[in-house]
C-alpha cells in the first residue's frame, strides 16, 4: 500500500518537474516554436557522454550524431545503405578495394567543403592508440588498421587514402560483404582535423566548434537539459529538409518523460514505463518497433576486479558461478511481469532477427532456459563451495538511472536471495558515471546493453575479443579470438557463419554476460510527425521527417 501511494506521489511530482523544465521552450504540441520554425523535441534518456563520432559508443550519442553527421552512405528505412556524401563507388572484383566519388557540393556547416581527406582523417584518428577509441576494432577491416591501433604499423600503411579531394580509397583486410553498411556509422563520419586539433577535449562541447556534415547543426548545449540542432542550410540536401530545429531531452526518467509525451512537450520517447506500455500499445499510442539488441549483466572478469571486491572476484572467476547466476533468473517471468513491451527471453547473446550473412537468421540455438533451472543452479553453486549460498561473497549490480533498469536489478536480486540465498546489492547511478565504471572495470555485476552496429552476427560477437574497448567484462579467450579472426578472414559466407556460431558456443560456454532478453523499440511519438525513421539498428534518424499539418 506504501509503494502504491508513493508511486503516486512520485508522478505527481514529476508532472510538476515536468512542467516546470518546458517553461518557455515554445508550443511543442502544435509542432511549431514561436519564431514559426518546425520544431520537435525528442527525448534520448541520458546526457551522451559525448557526441564526438571518433569516441561516442553510447545510443544516446549517436542519436544526436546520426543527425548532425553523414557518412559516406546513409542507410534507407528498409536499412540498406544509400548514397550518402558519396555519391557513388566502385569495387573491385575481389571484394578488396573501394573507390567512394564525392559529391562536389557536400559541406560543412561552416560552408566549407566536406572532402576525402577529412574522412582519410576521421578514420585514421580514431584507429591511433592515442585518441582511445573504444570503437576503433570497428576500423580494422581496414588493411593494416589493427596493426596501426596496436603500435605495429604506421599511420600512412592504414588502407585510406584520399586520392584527390572528391575520391577515397578504402582497401580492406578481407572481403567485408557487410562494409557499405559500416560507411554509414558513425565511426565512419568524417570529422575536420582543424575543428578537431584547436579543440582537442571540447569541440564536441560547443556550437561555435562542433562543425558538422549533416542535415542539422548544433546551436544550443545545455548540459543536463538538452542538445538543440537547427537545419544546416549548406547541407548538401537542405532543400528538402523539412523539421527546422530538433531539441533532444536528457530526461532519465520514465514517468517525467512520459508526462512530458503526455502534455505535448515531447513529440517523441522510446520505452515509456513498463506499467503502462501494455495500453499504450494496444491503444496504437505506442508501436513496437524490430530492434537488433540484448539486454544483459557484465560480470567482471577483469584483473581490476580483484582490487574491487577480492572475494566476489575469486566467486566470479568460477565458469560453476557464473552459470549458477545465469540459470537461477527467470527470464520469462521478467518480460511478462516486469518490463512488459514485449521483449523475447534471451537464451543467448545474439538476438532474434540478426543475419548470418548467408542469407539466413543466425540465432537458432537457445543456451540458456527461458525460465529458472533451481535445481541446476543449487547444485552448481554447492559444487563451487557455496552450498545454499553459505559463505557467497557480498556483491554489487550497476545500472544507470532508469526506472525499467531498476526494476530489473530488484527482480534478479529477488531470484538470486529465493532460488540461490545469496544477497546482492544495488547501486544506481547517472548514464556517465554508469558508462565510465564499466568501461574502467569499476564494477563487479553491470548493466549493459548491445545495439547492433550493423544487421550481422559478427557486431554481437566480435566485442569480446581480448582487449576491445567494449568489452566490459574484461573477458579473454584464446580460441574465442581465433575463431573471431578466422570468420573474418574467411570468404565462403557457409564457413563464415560456422566460425561465428562456434564463437558464440564458446562465449556460451564460458558465460561472462547474463543475457536476460532481446529488446523491442516501444517508442510513442506525436502523429504529426511523419517518416521518422525508428531504425532497427536504435537510431531516430529525421533526414526525411515532417510534420503533417
Amino acid at each position: 500500500m506504501l509503494k502504491n501511494k508513493f508511486k503516486i506521489l512520485a508522478v505527481a511530482m514529476s508532472l510538476t518537474f515536468v512542467g516546470s523544465l518546458f517553461v518557455g521552450c515554445g508550443n511543442s504540441k502544435s509542432g511549431t516554436s514561436s519564431n514559426g520554425k518546425s520544431t520537435i523535441k525528442v527525448n534520448i534518456g541520458a546526457e551522451p557522454r559525448t557526441i564526438d563520432p571518433g569516441l561516442n559508443n553510447s545510443v544516446e550519442g549517436a542519436q544526436v550524431i546520426c543527425n548532425a553527421f553523414e557518412g559516406l552512405t546513409n542507410l534507407d528505412k528498409n536499412e540498406k545503405p544509400i548514397p550518402g556524401v558519396a555519391e557513388k563507388w566502385d569495387i573491385s572484383s575481389n571484394g578488396l578495394t573501394y573507390t567512394f566519388h564525392l559529391r562536389k557540393n557536400a559541406k560543412w556547416s561552416d560552408g566549407k567543403a566536406v572532402t576525402a581527406k577529412d574522412f582519410e582523417y576521421a578514420w585514421k584518428r580514431a584507429l591511433n592508440p592515442k585518441t582511445a577509441s573504444q570503437y576503433a576494432y570497428q576500423l580494422f577491416y581496414l588493411k593494416n588498421g589493427e596493426a596501426y591501433n596496436e603500435g605495429k604499423s604506421k599511420e600512412d600503411q592504414v588502407g585510406v587514402t584520399a586520392k584527390d579531394d572528391y575520391t577515397l580509397v578504402a582497401t580492406l583486410e578481407n572481403p567485408t560483404p557487410y562494409f557499405l553498411s559500416l560507411t554509414s556509422f558513425p565511426t565512419y563520419d568524417p570529422v575536420r582535423k582543424d575543428a578537431v586539433e584547436k579543440n582537442p577535449t571540447s569541440w564536441a562541447t560547443k556550437p561555435d566548434t562542433y562543425i558538422s556534415d549533416g542535415p542539422y547543426k548544433l546551436v544550443e548545449y545545455k548540459s543536463k537539459d538538452s542538445l538543440n540542432f537547427e537545419k544546416n542550410s549548406d547541407y548538401w540536401n537542405s532543400k528538402n529538409i523539412k523539421i527546422d530545429r530538433i531539441e533532444f531531452k536528457t530526461l532519465e526518467n520514465a514517468s517525467s518523460y512520459y508526462a512530458a509525451f503526455k502534455t505535448g512537450e515531447l513529440d517523441l520517447i522510446d520505452k515509456p514505463p513498463a506499467t503502462e506500455t501494455p495500453n499504450l500499445l494496444k491503444n496504437g499510442t505506442a508501436k513496437a518497433y524490430p530492434y537488433l539488441a540484448t539486454y544483459y549483466y557484465d560480470m567482471n572478469l577483469s584483473p581490476q576486479a580483484k582490487s574491487i571486491n577480492p572475494d566476489a572476484a575469486k566467486a566470479l572467476s568460477d565458469i560453476r558461478v557464473r552459470k549458477a547466476l545465469n540459470l537461477a533468473i527467470d527470464r520469462t517471468s521478467i518480460t511478462k511481469e516486469v518490463t512488459k513491451s514485449g521483449e523475447i527471453p534471451a537464451t543467448s547473446f545474439v538476438p532474434k532477427g540478426t543475419s548470418d550473412s548467408n542469407g539466413e537468421e543466425f540465432t537458432n540455438k537457445e543456451y540458456l532456459p527461458k525460465t529458472a533451472d533451481i535445481p541446476q543452479a543449487k547444485k552448481l553453486l554447492a559444487e563451487a563451495g557455496y552450498p545454499g549460498g553459505k559463505g557467497f561473497p557480498q556483491m554489487e549490480i550497476l545500472y544507470n538511472t532508469m526506472q525499467g533498469h531498476q526494476n530489473i536489478a530488484q527482480a534478479i536480486q529477488d531470484m538470486w536471495k529465493k532460488n540461490l540465498g545469496i544477497n546482492v546489492t544495488l547501486k544506481n547511478v547517472e548514464r556517465k558515471v554508469h558508462l565510465a565504471q564499466l568501461q574502467n572495470h569499476q564494477f563487479m555485476l553491470g548493466r549493459d546493453g548491445w545495439t547492433a552496429d550493423y544487421n550481422d552476427a559478427m557486431t554481437f560477437l566480435d566485442m569480446f575479443t581480448t582487449g576491445n574497448g567494449n568489452n566490459m567484462t574484461g573477458y579473454s579467450n584464446t580460441k574465442y579470438d581465433q575463431l573471431i579472426a578466422q570468420a573474418k578472414a574467411e570468404p565462403d559466407k557457409a564457413k563464415r557463419a560456422s566460425l561465428m556460431h562456434q564463437a558464440e558456443d564458446q562465449l556460451m560456454i564460458d558465460l561472462p554476460i547474463i543475457p536476460i532478453y532481446y529488446y523491442t523499440e516501444v517508442v510513442c511519438m506525436n502523429p504529426k510527425l511523419k517518416d521518422a525513421h525508428i531504425s532497427n539498428l536504435g537510431f531516430f534518424i529525421f533526414r526525411d521527417a515532417h510534420l503533417d499539418k
